[in-house]
């Protein structure tokens, strides 16, 4: 297979010939070796990190930065706004390193153990066949427009307290958000830091039970804890990364599960080998693919590599996943197999907040699918696959299926 490329040989990534056929490229990068010099679609340069073990080294290494801010000058001079990924959201707990990111993630955590994700598991069951109600009897569907996607939003919404009424328009501005940047991507991000400013102030006049009211009062009454703008920063990032991942997780899954319909037919007689299934989905396709850039702060060496301080190190999270195991089986999807490892959710300090949540969603949602749609097919299984344009997620633009109509 040969590689687009740039007139430097450099290789080009995230380009949507690259994504329809993401899998089979990331393996032939593997083969040539753990880590690549590469370009993405915008022109941003990056090592890009594919393998498991390389991948693990560099999510937790103390000389690659997530704080883009010492290098922005001269990363938007080169025209590579892409390596800003996160920094539109303002201060966040994704572009921070310790102290910092050690303090905002406290803020928080309470809210994404595993003791609460399992908590909401009723709720949720509760959204999913809400969900299901409303298309089951029509015999087909779009599972990411009319599942997917609206599932993990509502469940986020409600645990911020973000009025039912504008969950569509949140949906919206983040897929929209999400995209590779451009004038649109902008205006969305500005969209929702705008709407989001006027929830926040709504709810110090009138706080409500929730996870923004518990952070506003965090806010105010010890300005020290959480300046404003580390307070919109979270507020956004707990939109956005709260139900994106969740989002392509579960669309991820179906995919695979309507690529291996025996697969699916045991899950559908053993839905207690769901929560076990869901950690063989995230190795098989992970729903990020790509981490946002870390930053060398100093020479360093990774996978025998020269880095120089302030380039850009990735992690391919969908190759490193994949590259656990060895290569005759890493692209087998096997939904019995025990405790498969992945990087899925990242790995070290900044390992994903919501990745309880994200499981328990992706286990009940499916579960109730599973249960709801019998003879789940695609309604066309020769059309081709469409895959998110923006470098950094990995998930189907679309779920065509068709089923047996139910009540």
């Amino acid at each position: 297979m040969r590689f687009m490329t740039t007139r430097d040989d450099t290789i080009l990534v995230g380009t949507p010939d690259f994504k329809a056929q993401a899998h089979a490229r990331y393996a032939e990068l593997r083969e040539r070796g753990p880590i690549h010099r590469v370009r993405s679609a915008d022109g941003s340069a990056v090592w890009l990190v594919v393998e498991y073990e390389l991948g693990r080294e560099a999510l937790a290494h103390p000389k690659l930065s997530k704080d883009p801010e010492p290098f922005a000058e001269r990363l938007r001079a080169a025209g590579q706004h892409i390596m800003l990924a996160g920094s539109g959201f303002g201060g966040n707990m994704l572009t921070a390193d310790p102290p910092e990111h050690t303090r905002l993630r406290r803020l928080v955590s309470k809210a994404f153990t595993a003791g609460a994700a399992e908590r909401l598991a009723p709720r949720i069951e509760q959204l999913s066949h809400r969900l299901a109600d409303a298309f089951a009897p029509a015999g087909r569907a779009d599972l990411v427009a009319a599942f997917t996607r609206p599932l993990p939003m509502a469940v986020i919404c409600e645990l911020l307290g973000v009025p039912e009424e504008r969950r569509a328009d949140l949906q919206r501005w983040t897929r929209e958000g999400m995209s590779n940047p451009s004038e649109e991507q902008r205006a969305a991000l500005l969209a929702l830091n705008s709407y989001l400013r006027v929830l926040l102030d709504d709810k110090r006049r009138v706080p409500t039970d929730d996870l923004l009211s518990q952070l506003i009062r965090v806010h105010d009454d010890d300005h020290g804890r959480l300046s404003d703008t580390e307070l919109l920063g979270t507020a956004v990032l707990l939109v956005v990364a709260g139900h994106e991942t969740t989002v392509n997780l579960l669309g991820n899954a179906l995919a695979a599960l309507l690529d291996h319909p025996e697969q699916a037919a045991y899950l559908r007689e053993r839905p207690d080998r769901l929560p076990a299934a869901v950690e063989e989905f995230l190795r098989y396709d992970a729903p990020v693919e790509t981490t946002p850039a870390r930053f060398a702060t100093e020479d360093l060496t990774l996978g025998g590599q020269r880095i120089r301080a302030g380039q850009a190190v990735a992690v391919a999270l969908t190759s490193a996943s994949r590259a656990a195991l060895p290569a005759d089986e890493a692209d087998r999807l096997d939904v019995t197999r025990p405790e498969p490892r992945h990087l899925a959710f990242g790995h070290g300090i900044h390992y994903c907040l919501g990745a309880p949540l994200a499981r328990i969603e992706a286990a009940v949602g499916l579960r109730v699918l599973l249960a709801r749609l019998p003879g789940l097919a695609w309604a066309d299984p020769s059309a081709e696959r469409r895959w998110l344009p923006a470098g950094i997620t990995r998930g189907p633009v679309a779920l065509p299926v068709r089923f047996t109509a139910s009540p």
